[in-house]
Formats: C-alpha cells, sequence, structure tokens
C-alpha cells in the first residue's frame, strides 16, 4: 500500500494511508547495492510504482504522453544525465527504452542505476529483450496477509520454517483463531493495496470489478492486437471458476466456445498480466507416472471472485468452489515468499497420472529438498488428510523435509513422523 495512496474513511471519503511494508522492500534495496538496473514485474495495482518510489531520486512515468515522448524520439539521450536510481515507470509504454538501459549498463555497470517497473511481461519473452544478464528481475504480488497485518517481513517465510519444524510453526502467533467464514472474508476481499486499504465492501467490490473491466477491454488489448474483450472475460471467467485446478486446455476452450489456439493465446495473455499462473507439475526420477499437467491459479481469490461473479455465501454452499478459493489464498500468500527468498523456492504441484495420489504445493529447496502442502476447507482433519504427505515421505525418504495439512480451524498438532497440521493463519502467525 502506498506512502499518500487514497484509502477510505468509513464515510467513503479519500483519506491518506501510511506505506505499508512489503516483502519486496529489502530485497530491492540489496539488489541496488550490487546491480545496475532491477526490473520490478506483477499484476497492475500491486504497488510496484510506490516500492520503487522510496529507493528512486528520480521517476519517470513513461505512460504520461508528455513523460514518454523524448524517450520515443531517443531514449539513450533521454536517459542521460538522470538522478539515479532512476524509475522507469510502466516501460512496456516505451519498449525502445529497454535497449537503452542495456546500453547505458554496458558503457557504465555501476550499481544502483535503474529500477524499471511495469504490468506486463510478453516483451520479455520475446525478440524485443535484450537485458538477459543486465537487469535482474523482482517479482510482486497482491499484498499477502503477512504484509496487511504488520509482521516481521525480515523472518524466515512459512515454507523455510516449515522445513525446519521448529517452533515457529504454531497457531497463528497467539492471533484470534479464524474459521472457515474468517478466511474466505479474507480470501474474497483480496490483496490488491487499494482494495486492503477501504473500510468499505461496496467500494471493494465496484474497485475488482473495475479492475476486471479494464483488464478485459483495455489491457488485454495493448498486449494482443484484435481481441474480442467479451471473450476475453468469459475465458477469465473460466479461469476464475477453475482457479486451483487442473482443468485441461480443451475443457477451458470448450467452455468459453472457442478454439484452442485461441484459448492458448488468452491462457498466455492472462500469464503476461501476471493475472494467472501455472504451477508446474513435479517431477522426479525417483517417481514414475505422475501427471504433467499444470495447475493454474489466479493471482488473487478476490479478483476471482470478481471475474467469475462469485460472493462469499456462493463459496460457502459450493464444496468445490470453497476448496478452490481457499487453495488460492494459501498460494497467494505461499507464492511470494517463495519468489523472493534469498534462496529462491519453486513451487510445484503432485498428482499421480491416475490421481491416487495428489498434493496441492510441492516446495522444492536447494538440493532437491521437499516440502509438501496439503490445503483442506474444513476444521477437523485426520490421519487420512496426511496419507498423501506420507506416501510422499515413504518414496523420498530423507529428501523429504516435512508437510503439512493446513486447514481452517484453530489448531496445531502433529498428523505423523515429519508432518503436521496448522491453521492457514500460521502462514502469517
Amino acid at each position: 500500500m502506498g506512502e499518500g495512496a487514497p484509502g477510505y474513511e468509513a464515510n467513503g471519503q479519500a483519506a491518506e494511508v501510511p506505506y505499508l511494508p512489503r516483502l519486496a522492500d529489502a530485497p530491492l534495496a540489496e539488489l541496488l547495492t550490487g546491480v545496475s538496473a532491477v526490473l520490478v514485474t506483477g499484476p497492475r495495482a500491486t504497488g510496484k510504482t510506490t516500492t520503487a518510489r522510496r529507493l528512486a531520486a528520480e521517476v519517470i512515468e513513461l505512460d504520461r504522453p508528455g513523460a514518454a515522448a523524448a524517450f520515443i524520439a531517443d531514449p539513450d539521450a533521454a536517459l542521460r544525465g538522470r538522478a539515479e536510481p532512476c524509475l522507469l515507470d510502466e516501460w512496456q509504454a516505451v519498449p525502445s527504452v529497454l535497449g537503452a538501459v542495456k546500453r547505458a549498463v554496458d558503457r557504465d555497470p555501476r550499481p544502483g542505476r535503474f529500477i524499471l517497473t511495469g504490468s506486463v511481461r510478453a516483451d520479455l519473452d520475446g525478440a524485443l529483450w535484450p537485458g538477459t544478464g543486465r537487469l535482474i528481475r523482482l517479482p510482486m504480488s497482491v499484498l499477502t496477509e503477512r504484509e496487511c497485518r504488520g509482521g516481521d517481513l525480515g523472518a524466515a517465510g512459512f515454507v523455510e520454517r516449515l522445513a525446519r519444524l521448529d517452533s515457529g510453526i504454531d497457531a497463528g502467533g497467539g492471533q484470534p483463531a479464524f474459521d472457515v467464514v474468517d478466511y474466505v472474508g479474507m480470501a474474497l476481499r483480496g490483496g490488491f493495496p487499494d482494495v486492503v486499504s477501504s473500510t468499505s465492501g461496496r467500494i471493494r467490490l465496484a474497485w475488482l470489478h473495475s479492475y476486471v473491466d479494464q483488464l478485459v477491454t483495455r489491457d488485454a488489448i495493448e498486449v494482443v492486437n484484435r481481441v474480442q474483450s467479451e471473450l476475453v472475460r468469459e475465458y477469465l471467467a473460466a479461469l476464475a471458476l477453475n482457479t486451483a485446478g487442473l482443468v485441461s486446455d480443451l475443457s477451458l476452450s470448450e467452455a468459453v466456445g472457442i478454439n484452442a489456439r485461441t484459448a492458448r493465446r488468452y491462457d498466455s495473455l492472462m500469464e503476461d498480466l501476471g493475472v494467472c499462473s501455472r504451477v508446474p507439475a513435479w517431477s522426479t526420477n525417483r517417481l514414475a507416472r505422475l501427471s504433467k499437467r499444470g495447475k493454474r491459479y489466479l493471482a488473487d481469490a478476490g479478483l476471482a471472485a470478481a471475474a467469475g461473479n462469485f460472493d462469499s455465501g456462493t463459496v460457502l454452499a459450493d464444496g468445490d468452489l470453497l476448496g478452490r478459493v481457499i487453495d488460492t489464498f494459501v498460494y497467494a500468500q505461499l507464492a511470494p515468499e517463495a519468489a523472493l527468498a534469498v534462496q529462491p523456492i519453486r513451487l510445484h504441484h503432485l498428482r499421480t497420472e491416475h490421481g491416487r495420489q495428489e498434493i496441492d504445493l510441492i516446495a522444492e529447496l536447494p538440493g532437491g529438498r521437499v516440502v509438501g502442502i496439503e490445503v483442506k476447507a474444513a476444521a477437523a482433519v485426520a490421519r487420512s488428510d496426511a496419507r498423501h504427505l506420507s506416501w510422499l515421505r515413504d518414496q523420498l525418504g530423507d529428501r523429504f523435509l516435512a508437510g503439512a495439512v493446513l486447514h481452517t480451524g484453530p489448531d496445531c498438532f502433529e498428523l505423523g513422523e515429519r508432518i503436521i497440521a496448522a491453521p492457514v493463519s500460521a502462514i502469517w502467525g
């Protein structure tokens, strides 16, 4: 949440909101002491610019025509003599600025020269991308509950604590116990800074629905020409209703009434805009017959609710949707911690070909060691809920560090050797 960013008082009037520290603050500051340029990526409106501004000596908003004009005409000349670190905000508005940054860094590789922020990553994977080895990418996401609640952002993340099975895994650090209704409320509120800062449910919903509208009518067209906004909207809705799922490409295309090629195009579009992530299937030479299909997550459960047109009542009345929402909420807490760890942690999922064993998230640490996480939208957890984690432990031996069944009840307890049950709140507790 940005310094000076608008929040809302109880009467709906705008109010100033102080800066809420982010998980990315310390990594960004440290990177600028050793590398010339850092590229901060993530979905629109997640606070990238606000965070980067705090470290920038000069800010250039490239999505403003007046500021962009000089960079369009001659990006190399426009970069010269700027105060450093120089923040180039919304770089994708003038893609040629990437080449200018590359050339500037080649000439003078001093650390801390440039910060770039942007909400589109399509050009980073194509022919326009000249920054390999010169720009370090730093991902940002929606706010986690750990950030929202002012937790210790310098402490180890949940996966790292779970890997040690240390005393840091408890029932939420002395916080009040939450139940499934509380978790659904947190999830559907969403983690975008503008909605977290609002105390009005009407304003939050209006903001999220407006975000979806802008995503499908403006942002999508800026990335891919000749897309049909209503079909993009329907595809996003299908993704929302199947978030945290292994739905096939064919099923999604049939749900929207588009061909497979168009569906792949829209799928890439959602990933390029940062609103959908595909968690790859985990593989190892110790296990055979594992599914290779990726698992899709929308970046934010609140966004999923707006795109899929469902509310808390709908979720609580539909067991399948409830499981997807809680799973998506958990992923939104763990993914930023994993991406920003000193040694990045890779997140996967596991499913055998016939679905006999399935684990929601596999966190792979250095050396091929793993942590397994199951998510249950239930308050009561038994040993049988850990059977797939137990199977993985027995298959991997010492490579399996620990496992957890995250649930919506209040208690933390053992389920077996190196496997515990813990409330979802233990992630930020």
